[in-house]
């Protein structure tokens, strides 16, 4: 398995809101119109406003390849919401990490393995080190007061 992370990014709100907003995703969709367009990658915001999402799932729209459907396979409060891909010719999940910092604050950062052949990891893993960063970034926009 590869693995590419995102670095910490600060969150303005307990490690215990933060898990409780994202561990339903549902949640993450009234998050998501909340972030300043500024902050959402222009060639980003028209995957951003097509995701589908439920309780569970994230089907993220994808092109010519198809659709990519995340499910939630794992939570640990206030420490760990685990997704897992469905429906894929490879392994791959994304794990998003909550470390308390104060009553106020906490700090997250992502993580996707994927199990992609060696000779691979040269042509994708720059854009999949691209998406986790992106993903933390997009996480440490997101107001959760």
């Amino acid at each position: 398995m590869a693995k590419y992370s995102s670095g910490e990014v600060r969150m303005n709100g307990s490690a215990e809101t933060v898990f409780n907003k994202l561990s339903n995703l549902q949640n993450l969709r009234d998050l998501l119109d909340k972030v300043p367009a500024d902050r959402v990658p222009e060639d980003k915001r028209a995957m951003f406003e097509n995701l589908e999402i439920t309780n569970d799932t994230i089907v993220i729209p994808g092109g010519p390849m198809g659709s990519l459907t995340l499910r939630v396979v794992e939570r640990v409060a206030p420490s760990l919401i685990k997704l897992a891909g469905e429906g894929l010719p490879i392994a791959l999940s994304l794990s998003m990490h909550i470390k308390p910092e104060s009553d106020t604050s906490s700090k997250a950062n992502v993580d996707i393995d994927m199990d992609i052949p060696a000779m691979l990891k040269p042509m994708i893993g720059g854009q999949i080190q691209k998406m986790a960063s992106q993903f933390g970034d997009m996480l440490g926009a997101i107001s959760f007061s």
